[in-house]
């Protein structure tokens, strides 16, 4: 018998996935109200500056250094200017009523804002500062220049870039068009809720919990998810299966069915309409993993344990998926936070523990870290990525990666 080959690391495993991850030809035009998490298909570019003129930061009174030798100077009001409004130019020994956006007049070098100054009825007021040349001014293009490049090709679009966007005139934006994914899981045991009531479940049957949180996790990355259901532990009704889902889609997903026993229908499923590499990853909870290519689509497939499958997804198909809409940084950040707990057996695969942040800023790890156990993802909000070999002490610094970073 030959020995088994070492198991893959999980580096190793997503480098050579990401090199099958050949972003998706073609693109949309969205709206950017509508462009929330798509990634940008080629740079935006201003055609104008940003602000477009010398504008002021405060409500309060524009007017010139030099007229306000000492606090207390009175100067008469010779006008007011909202936003919006463009003013004459500031004649010498005046002051300008502004408000904020407003355009600053020309003769103008500060804006006081109006806390530090009195009004003396409506046409004089009295400043109670000495201003500084260009205080409170915002000058024209100091956010963006005419022709910069704002926003790059591969950018993930966050609420902030869309009203970047819009800041320079844009109503809508070219987005990488969404990947097709078609999903599925497999299983015999697998009962979909609300068909079998609980207290009626047949003996070693489950509620397929997967097919959720997964359809949830790739809807959240942008993918269009035709849902195929479950198939049954049959190898004719997983051919037809994956037959049917490779039609029309990018990337065929599948959930249970990639380990080695016998009826486990995946692999010789998918060899027969396609090719499929069968990974050991050296990572805990999960190791079973496969991917290739049935007709024109991608096949990836997930261990079966739920939160197997759910750390697999994170670590391997979502930056798979990003990488296919044409985002270069696919790794989630990784912050380093002092444990307050203890795991005092080293494991030889690279883990990822669930934990907690708590109220004296480290982390609390769930006592039962089971790949079966689904309540830890929710107890908790992320994960420790520990190494392999690594225990863990009280107060040791771990690296952490927040649900937030793995879901979105």
């Amino acid at each position: 018998m030959s020995p088994r080959p070492p198991l893959m690391p999980l580096d190793e495993a997503l480098a050579a996935l990401l090199a099958r991850a050949t972003p998706l030809a073609g693109a949309d035009t969205v709206s950017t109200f509508d462009a929330d998490g798509r990634v940008l298909a080629q740079d935006l570019v201003s055609p104008l500056q940003v602000p477009p003129h010398d504008n002021s930061a405060m409500d309060g009174y524009a007017l010139r250094c030099a007229d306000v030798p000492q606090p207390g100077s009175v100067l008469p009001v010779s006008q007011r200017i909202p936003a919006g409004s463009v003013g004459a130019p500031l004649q010498p020994g005046t002051a300008a009523r502004i408000f904020t956006g407003a355009p600053v007049p020309a003769g103008a070098d500060a804006v006081v804002m109006q806390e530090e100054c009195t009004a003396e009825g409506d046409a004089a007021v009295r400043v109670q500062a000495v201003p500084r040349p260009e205080q409170n001014i915002r000058r024209a293009g100091e956010d963006i220049a005419r022709d910069a490049v704002v926003l790059r090709a591969g950018t993930r679009l966050t609420p902030a870039a869309l009203g970047l966007a819009a800041s320079i005139g844009l109503a809508a934006v070219p987005v990488a068009r969404r990947p097709r994914v078609a999903l599925f899981s497999t299983g015999d045991e697998l009962v979909m809720p609300g068909d079998v009531a609980p207290q009626q479940l047949p003996p070693g049957a489950i509620y397929n919990s997967n097919r959720f949180f997964l359809r949830a996790l790739l809807q959240r990355l942008g993918c269009e998810v035709t849902d195929f259901g479950t198939v049954p532990d049959q190898r004719a009704a997983t051919i037809e299966a994956l037959q049917r889902a490779s039609a029309g889609h990018d990337l065929v997903l599948t959930s249970g069915g990639v380990s080695v026993g016998e009826e486990d229908h995946i692999k010789p499923a998918v060899q027969a309409l396609g090719r499929l590499d069968l990974w050991q990853i050296a990572i805990k909870p999960g190791k079973p993993f496969a991917c290739g290519q049935v007709g024109k689509a991608h096949f990836l497939g997930l261990p079966g344990n739920p939160v197997a499958s759910f750390v697999t997804f994170a670590m391997l198909v979502r930056p798979f998926l990003l990488r296919l809409q044409g985002l270069r940084d696919v790794a989630p950040e990784t912050i380093a936070v002092r444990a307050d707990f203890t795991w005092p057996k080293a494991d030889k695969r690279r883990e990822f523990l669930r934990v907690r942040r708590n109220a004296a800023g480290g982390l609390d790890r769930f006592p039962h870290q089971g790949s079966g156990v689904l309540t830890s993802t929710v107890w908790g909000d992320g994960v420790v990525d520990n190494p392999p070999g690594q225990t863990i002490a009280p107060g040791d610094t771990v690296r952490y990666i927040a649900f937030s970073e793995l879901s979105a």
